[in-house]
């Protein structure tokens, strides 16, 4: 995409047209009609049309119907403030910028023609490659074109390296920049890119400026779906109506100052949840030992031990200095420790007395136990009372203010999942920051161009989202909007959509092939209700996308439905049941697979010859047997649109890869 023209024709496939004060009235009245009609059909299918004869199917074919009511009303929520923000101002002269451009194995060529293009950006700023696989001749190619190279030293060896995430937070430990623009290794910005968004910062508390991700090398029909132009346009103008819109790892500009604060804030409330586990293991250590005390001064050396560890719990809470609870805990700890020396040399003999009594299977084998393993073993134990102190006293220790389990104390982007983006622009808000979308083609950037790549991609954005979703669900956390948390919710909630397909998949399968109806009739009362909803749900989206192609994302959003549930019991198993979770950089070369990918999509051909067998067996029953034809007539509709839905992995199966003369 050297040429204007064909810049022109990019911008222009990939624009919406402009929001007026007359089309978003239209679309905030066909929102409302969406919803209305939507919990009208829903509500009736729960209260009068579920067929509890069957209720294996009726009622996950309910619940979908149910979580397909739910997506389209926070839909309608995202679309309620949708807004096209005027240009910005212009930026101060002195406004200092830092490029960066985040690379792991990418091949060294395309790298520095992003490289090129970066330095060559108007706006005066430093340009530094990230390069996370410390490959030497990366660091000479960086030198030859005059630009910055940062790898991670020796301090993070042995420590978690948290992917992208952990690339980036290395390499603002050592840059200046007071705003920093990041770009994926493929993304070519255009010259230009620096002075349009950098006027949005005039506004003290602008965090994040999110451009969209296009690209250059996709086919005509985008087979692979790699566009996302409801995404980015009308969908991300939605959130930032709402103070929302999310930053999305790459074709952003962010605010050193926000990012540190927000590192900060992190490395304090990590440092504080440690030390609120220290105290409770600390408080049963001795409130056991207080329970074997006899000795009059022992009971009030532990009482007074207790006391600290109180006053300690309120001084957290009262978010006093970490450090200073720390010493005044550990000075009274030392106090009572040093008065119990001789009077517990009699329980020392007897917890000597007892340790030598112990069959040897008994035995526990610390070596190799890490220090908050040790505490919890000791905390289930009863101890003599100086033992208990002197357990407490290493559970104090095990603060640690210097977070010696990371490489960097402070970690200014989220590191709670494989992608960075999201929890980083949601914790931002949460601190009272805001954000911009600017919706303009800044950056060419380069899509998968085989389905196994594809795959790759969507599966490590589904998961990255969904580990989010686990540990830090937007819908309980503190200092964000109603209407900011129910915006991320949204993105989330639609990764869920793999266990709806696979309802919506088995249902005209099963009336089909076994007869059983999840729906108690097909009477003209179910018209009644369900196709002014399904009609009116489709003008919302034909409203909302403003001239933009739709169907495409829509075919995907049901086709990868293994994707879907992949993604959500991988990160089920990582973050709930500890499994490890590998991280996989999308290749950003063609690759030659050889034939036909159709593993790649077994799922799905299986749905699909169930279904067509099922719809044989249907046909026959309906003409030789005269079974439920106008039952029969629905769900083979039904069936039909899910092969329409399906029927794009045929074109993805045989693409070959993008050809210079397509067009995008």
């Amino acid at each position: 995409m050297s040429s204007v023209s064909s810049d022109q024709t990019v911008t222009e496939r990939h624009q919406p047209e402009p929001i007026s004060d007359r089309r978003l009235l239209l679309l905030r009245v066909v929102a409302v009609a969406t919803v209305v009609l939507a919990v009208n059909y829903v509500g009736w299918r729960w209260l009068a049309s579920v067929n509890w004869a069957a209720w294996w199917i009726a009622v996950p074919l309910v619940l979908a119907e149910t979580y397909s009511l739910v997506d389209v009303s926070l839909f309608a929520l995202t679309m309620w403030r949708a807004r096209a923000r005027p240009r910005p101002g212009i930026p101060p002269r002195d406004a200092t910028v830092d490029v960066f451009i985040a690379t792991y194995n990418e091949p060294i060529d395309l790298v520095m023609r992003t490289a090129t293009a970066a330095k060559a950006m108007r706006w005066p700023h430093e340009t530094y490659v990230l390069d996370d696989g410390s490959r030497p001749e990366m660091r000479v190619a960086a030198a030859e074109l005059g630009v910055g190279y940062i790898a991670r030293g020796d301090a993070w060896s042995g420590f978690d390296r948290h992917a992208k995430a952990g690339n980036i937070n290395n390499a603002l430990e050592q840059t200046t920049g007071e705003f920093i623009l990041i770009l994926d290794a493929d993304m070519i910005p255009r010259p230009q890119m620096i002075d349009e968004i950098l006027g949005y910062f005039n506004e003290r508390r602008m965090a994040i400026v999110q451009t969209p991700q296009i690209f250059s090398n996709v086919a005509t029909g985008d087979p692979l779906g790699s566009q996302a132009p409801l995404f980015y346009g009308p969908i991300q103008e939605g959130k930032d109506g709402w103070n929302a819109a999310f930053f999305c790892g790459s074709n952003a500009m962010l605010r050193r100052e926000a990012l540190m604060q927000l590192g900060v804030t992190g490395y304090v409330r990590e440092v504080e949840r440690t030390m609120r586990g220290t105290l409770r293991d600390a408080a049963g250590i001795v409130r056991r030992s207080r329970r074997r005390a006899r000795d009059a001064g022992v009971r009030e050396a532990l009482a007074a031990t207790a006391a600290a560890i109180q006053q300690a719990q309120r001084e957290l809470r009262g978010r006093e200095p970490l450090a200073e609870i720390t010493y005044r805990l550990q000075r009274s700890v030392d106090a009572a420790s040093a008065g119990l020396v001789s009077a517990d040399l009699g329980s020392i003999r007897a917890d000597l007395a007892e340790i030598a009594a112990l069959d040897p299977g008994e035995v526990v084998d610390l070596a190799g136990v890490d220090g908050d393993e040790v505490v919890a073993m000791l905390a289930r134990r009863d101890l003599s009372p100086l033992n208990a102190l002197e357990a407490v006293q290493l559970a104090i220790r095990r603060i640690d203010v210097d977070r010696a389990d990371e490489a960097q104390a402070i970690m200014p982007l989220a590191t709670i999942s494989v992608t960075e983006d999201m929890a980083t622009s949601m914790r931002l808000h949460a601190l009272g920051w805001k954000t911009a979308f600017h919706n303009e083609l800044l950056a060419d950037g380069l899509a998968p161009e085989d389905l196994g790549t594809m795959l790759t991609q969507r599966l490590r954005w589904a998961q990255g989202t969904m580990q989010v979703f686990l540990r830090e669900n937007p819908l309980f956390l503190k200092g964000m909007r109603l209407t900011q948390r129910l915006m991320y919710f949204s993105t989330m909630w639609s990764y869920l959509a793999g266990f709806a397909a696979i309802v919506y998949f088995a249902a005209p399968a099963i009336f089909l092939g076994l007869g059983v109806l999840p729906v108690r009739s097909y009477a003209p009362v179910f018209f009644w209700h369900f196709l002014p909803f399904f009609i009116v749900n489709q003008i919302l989206f034909l409203v909302a996308a403003r001239g933009l192609p739709t169907w495409r994302g829509q075919q995907y959003s049901l086709a990868l439905f293994p994707v879907w549930l992949k993604a959500c019991t991988t990160a089920f198993n990582n973050v709930v049941l500890r499994l490890p979770l590998d991280f996989a950089v999308t290749p950003k070369v063609k690759t030659a697979p050889s034939g036909v990918q159709l593993g790649k999509v077994k799922w799905q051909i299986t749905v699909a010859a169930v279904l067509l067998v099922a719809a044989v067996i249907g046909i026959i029953r309906m003409v030789v047997f005269g079974a439920q034809p106008l039952a029969t007539v629905i769900n083979l509709i039904w069936i039909a649109y899910d092969y329409a839905t399906l029927s794009v992995l045929i074109g993805a199966l045989r693409y070959k890869g993008y050809q210079p003369e397509e067009a995008a």
